[in-house]
């Protein structure tokens, strides 16, 4: 058995794909790369299937039609031979610390495993200014296996994104997510789904996953973002239906899960606000009605009587703190 699957969704890749191959073809025998042809028409498959060709016992490649970023990562799981699962954007990379990643992710599973292994995201911008880490080691402690009541309050500009996870393959599978097909931001249900069952986690304060911020059609651009808003909600709405937060007896893990589900329903209601659309407004208010229907409490307290509020006003009033939150969100994370 390996022991980490590397998951690399691609679509049309062609001209970024092979770095972040060759960034985690160090990582040799204790790695399986699954890279996942979604029905590409360039040559991405045709890329795909050299490596596979040259390391037929690291690479394998899964061609598939065209289901979006969801059905590449849920065609991974479902091949992954890996203990532990991650995965990486065909436009990212892994940088020089998986090796000791590699060692230390190997040392916890001698130690009976992790549900979740943390690791930062170093943002890399394509001008070159603004590139920056997040680091969690004010909120986790180092260098051991810990739960959940040992951590500490996350900062805003702190959520654990896809980036900085590798959660234990066997843990994905029980928990049975499945990705929406053709849905984008669907990475955000991954994580958030799953961290309901995950109780042991290690942090290693290392630098390891490149995340390319810049790339023109990304879909972090602000314009992209904005108009592929309806992909928001919806990953939002799974989040927040995929479980109701007072079942989470850890009172630690509770706390964090209200973080980053306040960090999503935050960025769902700025992108779709930001189109200053009727439209966009009625969207917004059937996400509430549809979160409401699931579990009124929260949904009240993440509208109402959260900072979230300001954002929701009605009118011009509400559009001018939308434009301020925006703005002050992007000097603080400089997230596209």
């Amino acid at each position: 058995m390996k022991l980490l699957t590397v998951t690399i969704p691609c679509y049309n890749s062609q001209d970024y794909m092979a770095a972040c191959i060759e960034s985690i073809l160090p990582g040799g025998e204790r790695v399986e790369i699954i890279i996942i042809d979604d029905g590409s028409k360039d040559a991405t498959g045709a890329i795909a299937d050299s490596y596979a060709e040259k390391y037929p016992s690291i690479v394998r490649v899964i061609h598939q039609e065209n289901g979006g970023h969801g059905e590449g990562i849920n065609q991974g799981l479902r091949h992954a031979t890996g203990k532990y699962f991650k995965t990486v954007d065909s436009d990212d990379a892994l940088s020089s610390d998986l090796i000791p990643f590699l060692d230390t992710l190997e040392k916890c599973d001698r130690e009976g495993g992790v549900d979740l292994f943390v690791t930062n995201y170093h943002y890399v911008h394509s001008d070159g200014k603004g590139d920056r880490s997040i680091r969690f080691s004010n909120a986790f402690p180092e260098g051991r296996i810990f739960l959940w009541y040992e951590t500490k309050p996350f900062r805003a500009d702190q959520i654990l994104m896809i980036h900085t996870c590798t959660f234990r393959t066997e843990l994905l599978r029980a928990t049975g997510l499945e990705m929406p097909k053709h849905t984008f931001y669907e990475d955000n249900y991954m994580v958030y789904g799953n961290l309901q069952n995950v109780h042991r986690l290690y942090y290693m304060n290392a630098d390891l996953y490149l995340y390319t911020i810049g790339r023109e059609g990304q879909s972090v651009q602000k314009d992209v973002m904005m108009r592929r808003y309806p992909h928001q909600i919806k990953a939002t709405e799974l989040c927040f239906t995929a479980f109701h937060l007072d079942d989470i007896l850890d009172k630690r893990k509770r706390a964090y899960l209200r973080h980053e589900m306040f960090i999503m329903f935050g960025i769902a209601i700025l992108f779709t606000r930001l189109n200053r659309t009727e439209q966009a407004d009625r969207d917004i208010d059937q996400m509430w009605e549809n979160c409401r229907a699931f579990d009124a409490k929260w949904a009240d307290y993440f509208r109402e009587k959260s900072p979230l509020r300001l954002i929701c006003m009605p009118g011009q009033k509400g559009a001018a703190f939308v434009s301020f939150f925006y703005n002050l969100a992007h000097r603080i994370v400089k997230f596209n």
